[in-house]
């Protein structure tokens, strides 16, 4: 699965306006996306309003780019 951040950048410990991010999973617990950011780790992202940690405010969204073949992504991104 893939998604397209955009939105505000946020620079190396987190995403990109436009760049295109592999999604690990979609979080059923917390109901959040583990995504690969520009860190090159696995952090959890809020599906429909995405931002680093420790952000007050969130300025971007996804793009499903790539999905499962059980439609996981716009379940979680669009409700």
């Amino acid at each position: 699965m893939k998604v397209r951040y955009v939105g505000k950048s946020y620079g190396v410990d987190s995403m990109t306006n436009g760049k295109v991010y592999e999604v690990l999973e979609v979080d059923r617990l917390v109901g959040a996306l583990r995504i690969i950011d520009d860190s090159d780790e696995d952090y959890l992202y809020h599906p429909k309003s995405p931002k680093p940690n420790g952000a007050q405010e969130a300025y971007g969204r996804f793009e499903i780019v790539e999905d499962d073949e059980n439609g996981s992504l716009p379940k979680a991104i669009y409700g």
